[in-house]
């Protein structure tokens, strides 16, 4: 098992204090991460004691410790998982060879242009929930989105530590371009569409960390699975904070559907909005605009670039050890297109439609959480029920990008998508609404009248404890 510096300037099982290069390297960019921060990291507490998990170690057993932390002074650092001896490449043209343990050379570019599109969107994140501890419906909500926030903030490291470390001047400067970067700017926005989207509102932030998170942990696994060794291990480890951040999105929603069937069945026929919840109307607008946002991270359903990183064995699919056929050569996937106006099947060769692979590894937990949900509502005797969209609907990449679409994947023309618009995602005044019942809740024990109380605290704490002190 690796020893994990934990009194080193930045915490580390890297052994960078044996590479004075990089260490000194890594130390310079500090500085410019910590003046990020303070610009675009949250707007408030930054001065307060938060109740956060901070890494210490990457064995499964105690890997983390709880305590009062001031964010700023928050132990960022890089670690990745304790390496499999003699690690063969398990997947793509690669098949067989001992892992990679450099960044070979017909790779390079490949290879940082995948690290690259994962490190940006760990800040834009940071950076668009940057205001939202300010509405904070429960103490424990405003320290689960500055848990969030921190993690985020450590994903970066990760994946800067892999650019300095690999990749030179290239990566040197790969790395100061993140903090130049900033989500929704018009000059210089975030590469990803859904990083630059706003999220003010806890709904929206629920949203965002139940569906675009959840890319995040399909992504991760899929480069977990990587014949470059430090980008696997890097991922195997990220993805042991990843599930904290799809658990605050997943039971956040839940929460509020809970509320919202409450305040229905005590208050039948009268309108939810009036009585201060969120209506089942405008969370399905809400889900299906991040939702849709989420399903373009995948990537185009037909894709060279998907063939191109599963053949040189940088990205595999997900549980990629768990199949059984490795190659993804010889097998064909039918993806659905629009050819001369109408939806047509198109049989594609595999490794063309990888993404598509990931999305319906993606789309299937997406349907396990709704199932959780409406059988919330169920229980409570609420017939209505939430649904996601169609994966053709709403979409800003791939095939069915040039098109429009129902909610239902029928192929309608634009003019009909706009005079449909309100019904489908969320309004102006659905988002004036969401603004207006955001009034913020920081008395410890004490919550917001739109959602429900968790069943439980974290790490064995109460509800009622105090998880930041304000």
């Amino acid at each position: 098992m690796s020893t994990v510096d934990r009194f080193a300037r930045i915490p580390n099982n890297v052994n960078l204090g044996g590479d004075k290069r990089l260490q000194r390297a890594l130390e310079s960019w500090l500085p410019d991460y910590l003046s990020w921060w303070q610009e675009m990291g949250p707007a408030m507490a930054q001065d307060k004691d938060v109740y956060l998990r901070t890494a210490i170690s990457v064995d499964a057993d105690g890997w983390a410790n709880f305590d009062y932390v001031k964010m700023p002074e928050y132990r960022w650092g890089i670690f990745l998982a304790d390496p499999t001896p003699d690690r063969k490449i398990h997947f793509g043209d690669h098949i067989g060879q001992p892992a990679f343990q450099e960044v070979p050379g017909e790779f390079r570019n490949i290879l940082r242009r995948i690290i690259v599109t994962q490190a940006d969107t760990e800040p834009a994140s940071v950076e668009q929930q940057r205001r939202l501890a300010f509405t904070a419906p429960s103490l424990l909500d405003m320290r689960n989105l500055f848990q969030v926030n921190v993690e985020e903030g450590r994903h970066l490291w990760a994946m800067v530590y892999l650019l300095q470390a690999y990749f030179g001047k290239d990566g040197r400067e790969e790395a100061d371009e993140l903090l130049r970067r900033r989500s929704g700017d018009p000059d210089k926005p975030r590469i990803l569409g859904a990083f630059n989207q706003p999220c003010n509102d806890w709904i929206s932030f629920y949203a965002f960390t139940m569906f675009t998170d959840r890319d995040g942990k399909y992504q991760l696994a899929s480069l977990a699975e990587s014949g470059f060794d430090p980008l696997a291990r890097t991922c195997r480890f990220m993805l042991t904070e990843e599930a904290h951040h799809l658990s605050v999105g997943e039971t956040g929603l839940m929460r509020v559907v809970r509320r919202t069937a409450e305040l229905m069945k005590a208050n039948p026929g009268k309108d939810v909005r009036s009585l201060g919840g969120v209506d089942l109307g405008t969370l399905q607008r809400i889900i299906n605009f991040w939702y849709t946002y989420s399903l373009d991270l995948f990537g185009g359903e037909i894709s060279s670039n998907s063939a191109d990183f599963f053949a040189a064995s940088l990205k595999g699919r997900y549980q990629e050890e768990r199949r059984e056929e490795h190659s993804a050569l010889g097998q064909m996937k039918v993806v659905p297109v629009v050819e001369g106006g109408r939806l047509s099947n198109k049989e594609v060769p595999l490794r063309n439609a990888l993404n598509e692979v990931l999305r319906d590894d993606y789309v299937e937990d997406c349907e396990r959480a709704l199932r959780r949900w409406n059988h919330e509502l169920e229980k409570l005797g609420v017939e209505e029920r939430l649904t996601l969209p169609s994966r053709r609907f709403h979409r800003h990449q791939g095939e069915y990008s040039r098109h429009s679409f129902d909610p239902q994947g029928n192929l309608i023309t634009a003019e009909e998508l706009a005079a449909k618009r309100d019904q489908w995602l969320p309004s102006e005044a659905d988002m004036a609404f969401l603004r207006s019942i955001m009034v913020p809740v920081h008395q410890v024990g004490k919550i917001a009248s739109w959602t429900s109380a968790p069943a439980r605290g974290v790490d064995g704490k109460p509800f009622e404890f105090e998880y930041v002190r304000l």
